[in-house]
């Protein structure tokens, strides 16, 4: 296996696998960057040399993949995410949330202590993916 095929994603679990709408690939890596802190393990651009083929990120030490839509593929065009919200478990949930909000996410559900133990809240990024953002309450 080459290196390039080894840094393509993971080879076991469930990974989610985002599809960008609008051709927006290029910029969630930088939101989620900004957001969550994600680190690119790579990125394939596709023959047209525009739109983003695969994108292979690690945030919060888990695998997350996208890539841009292919209408030609799949006959939608400007799809609009829903159904599936990606949690963050994390050690500070006040942190990450600030974090996601000044970077642009915008709140779907306010971040507050929940009876079964965390602090929780969930949030909307930029390109229509719900986000819910959680961790233990402090003290």
């Amino acid at each position: 296996m080459s290196e390039s095929q080894a840094n393509q994603g993971p080879t076991g679990g469930v990974t989610p696998h985002l599809t960008i709408p609008s051709r927006g690939g290029q910029a969630a890596i930088e939101f989620y960057g900004r957001a969550f802190g994600a680190e690119e393990i790579m990125r394939m651009p596709a023959e047209d040399g525009e739109r983003l083929m695969h994108a292979h990120l690690k945030i919060n030490g888990a695998s997350l993949m996208l890539a841009d839509e292919f209408p030609e593929w799949t006959g939608e065009a400007d799809i609009a995410p829903k159904g599936v919200t990606l949690h963050l478990q994390v050690d500070d949930p006040d942190e990450w949330w600030n974090r996601a909000l000044v970077a642009g996410a915008i709140p779907v559900m306010p971040l507050e202590d929940q009876f079964w133990g965390d602090r929780y809240g969930q949030v909307r990024d930029p390109f229509g993916h719900t986000w819910s953002i959680g961790g233990q309450k402090k003290g």
